[in-house]
C-alpha cells in the first residue's frame, strides 16, 4: 500500500513529489550514494590512518595531513571546474571537456541520463574517485615533500592530468572510450595514473634522508592494518558502484573484487614464506592492494574463475617487481617511492588492464556496455572472433601507453612549475625533525621518545621541574627503558 506524502514542504517550495520525480530510481540512487561514501571512507579515514601509521613516527602527522588536505582540496576543485572537464558534455578538445562549475541546482537536480539518479549523485561519486587518486600519489612522496608544494600540486595535477585521463577513458565522448578501451572502474584512470604520477613526482622531489631510507619502520602496525581493512572493505563501493545501478553486474563486480583480493593476499604471503621464511603483515597488505587494483578494470566484465587467476598474477608479478627487480634496476632503486605505488598501482593496474583484454566475457560486457562488441582475446578464440579479441588486447595496451605518457609529461611539467614558486622538498632541518618542525605537532608525545617540552613551540616555557614529583619520576623511568 502506498503511503501518502507527509504534510510538509522542502526548501525552495519543492514538495515531496518534486523531490521524487518519475525518472528517479530510489534503489539506484541510494546505492550510488552509499558506494560513493564507501569510497570516501577509503580515503578519510582509511588512507589517512594507513599513511599515518605505516611511516616512521616523526612523519605520522605530515603523512596523514597530506591525505586529509588532498581530499578537501579536490572537492572544491571538482565542483568548481574538474567534474565538467572530466564528464561534461561541452568539449574543449578531443581529450578534455570545457571547465565549468557543477554547483547550480538547476543542473544538479535533473536526471543524469541514461542513469536513474540526479547529476548531484554522479558529481559526488566521481569526486571520491578523483580524491583517492591524488591521495595515492601522496604515498610516493611521504617523508620529504614540502607541504606548500603539495598544496599547489593537488589542484594542478587534478586539472591538467586527471581530467584528461578521465575524459578520454570514461566520458562517452572520449576518444579512448569510443575506441573501446575497457576500464570498468579505474584501473587506468586512477591506479595506473597514480602509480606513474607518484613515481614521476618522486623523481623530481628527490629521496628521503639516507637515515630514513635505510630505516623506516611503521609506527603502529595494528593501526596500519585498520587502515588497510577500510581500504579493502571500501572497495565494495569502489567497484560495486561502477555500473551506476543496483543491478546484477554490481553484485558480480563486488564478488570478483573480494575474490581477487583474497587470492592475491594468499599468494603474496606464500611467496614471502617460501623465500623469506616468514609471513609479513606488511606484505599481506601489499597483496591485498595489488589484488584490488588488478581486478578494478575488469571487476564486472570477467567471471569468478578469472578473478582467481588475476589474483594469482597480482600476488606474484608485483611481488617479483618489488622484491627482486627493484633491487636490480637502477631506475627503480634510485627513485624513492615511499609506499611503492609504482609496484602496487602502476604495475598492478597495467597487469589488470592486460588481463582484462584476455578475460573480458562478452555477455558480462553486454550488461555493462549494452553491447557485445567488447570481447577478451580468450573468448575471441573460443567464439571464432580472433580479430575482435586481438583488437581488444591491443586497445588495452594502447590505453596503458597513453596513460603512462600523459602522466610522465604532465606530472613533470607541474613539478617544474611548482619548483619555480616554492621548493619541492623540505628543508634539511624539517627532514631531520619531522612533524614538529613542519606542523608544530607530534603524533606520539611520550617521554621515551625524548620529548623536550622546553623546545616545543607550544610549550616553550615548561620544564619537567614544574611537574609534580610523581610525573617527573614516571618521565625519568621511561627514559631509562
Amino acid at each position: 500500500m502506498a503511503l501518502s506524502s507527509p504534510p510538509f514542504y522542502l526548501p525552495g517550495n519543492l514538495n515531496t513529489s518534486d523531490a521524487s520525480p518519475d525518472w528517479l530510481n530510489k534503489g539506484d540512487n541510494a546505492w550510488q550514494l552509499t558506494a560513493a561514501t564507501m569510497v570516501g571512507l577509503q580515503s578519510v579515514p582509511g588512507l589517512v590512518i594507513l599513511y599515518g601509521s605505516i611511516v616512521k613516527k616523526k612523519w605520522a602527522v605530515n603523512s596523514a595531513f597530506m591525505a586529509l588536505y588532498a581530499f578537501a582540496a579536490v572537492l572544491i576543485c571538482w565542483v568548481g571546474w574538474g567534474y565538467q572537464m572530466s564528464f561534461g558534455t561541452s568539449k574543449l578538445a578531443f581529450f578534455i571537456g570545457k571547465p565549468n562549475a557543477a554547483l547550480d541546482q538547476g543542473a544538479l537536480l535533473v536526471q543524469d541520463s541514461p542513469y536513474f539518479f540526479p547529476t548531484s549523485t554522479m558529481v559526488f561519486f566521481q569526486f571520491v574517485f578523483a580524491a583517492i587518486t591524488l591521495i595515492l600519489i601522496a604515498g610516493a612522496l611521504l617523508g620529504r615533500m614540502n607541504f606548500l608544494a603539495w598544496m599547489l600540486f593537488v589542484p594542478l595535477w587534478l586539472t591538467f592530468s586527471y581530467t584528461v585521463g578521465a575524459y578520454s577513458v570514461w566520458n562517452g565522448a572520449g576518444w579512448l572510450f569510443k575506441a573501446g578501451v575497457i576500464d570498468f572502474c579505474g584501473g587506468y584512470v586512477i591506479h595506473l595514473s597514480s602509480g606513474v604520477a607518484g613515481f614521476t613526482a618522486a623523481y623530481w622531489v628527490g629521496p628521503r634522508t639516507a637515515r630514513d631510507r635505510d630505516r623506516f619502520p611503521p609506527n603502529n602496525i595494528i593501526l596500519m592494518l585498520a587502515g588497510a581493512g577500510l581500504l579493502w572493505m571500501g572497495w565494495t563501493g569502489f567497484n560495486g558502484g561502477g555500473p551506476y545501478a543496483a543491478n546484477t553486474d554490481a553484485s558480480m563486480a563486488v564478488m570478483n573484487t573480494h575474490i581477487c583480493a583474497a587470492t592475491s593476499l594468499l599468494v603474496w604471503m606464500a611467496l614471502d614464506m617460501i623465500f623469506f621464511g616468514k609471513a609479513s603483515i606488511i606484505g599481506a597488505v601489499n597483496g591485498i592492494i595489488t589484488g584490488l587494483v588488478c581486478i578494478t578494470p575488469a571487476a564486472g566484465v570477467v567471471q569468478g574463475w578469472a578473478a582467481i587467476v588475476m589474483g594469482i598474477f597480482s600476488g606474484s608479478i608485483p611481488w617479483y617487481t618489488m622484491m627482486v627487480l627493484h633491487k636490480k634496476i637502477s631506475l627503480l632503486r634510485d627513485i624513492d617511492d615511499t609506499m611503492a605505488v609504482f609496484h602496487t598501482h602502476a604495475i598492478a593496474g597495467s597487469l589488470g588492464g592486460i588481463l582484462t583484454g584476455l578475460f573480458a566475457e562478452p555477455k558480462l560486457n553486454s550488461l555493462f556496455y549494452g553491447n557485445t562488441s567488447h570481447v577478451g582475446f580468450l573468448y575471441g578464440l573460443k567464439d571464432s572472433r580472433v580479430h575482435d579479441g586481438l583488437k581488444q588486447l591491443g586497445l588495452q595496451i594502447g590505453g596503458i601507453l597513453f596513460i603512462i605518457v600523459l602522466n610522465v609529461i604532465m606530472t613533470s611539467l607541474i613539478c617544474l612549475l611548482i619548483r619555480l614558486i616554492v621548493p619541492l622538498r623540505m628543508t634539511e632541518e624539517e627532514l631531520e625533525i619531522g612533524d614538529d618542525a613542519v606542523h608544530g605537532e607530534e603524533a606520539y608525545a611520550i617521554w621515551s621518545d625524548g620529548e623536550k617540552l622546553e623546545n616545543s613551540r607550544h610549550n616553550s616555557n615548561y620544564d619537567l621541574e614544574e611537574f609534580p614529583a610523581a610525573t617527573k619520576k614516571a618521565g625519568n623511568d621511561m627514559k631509562m627503558v
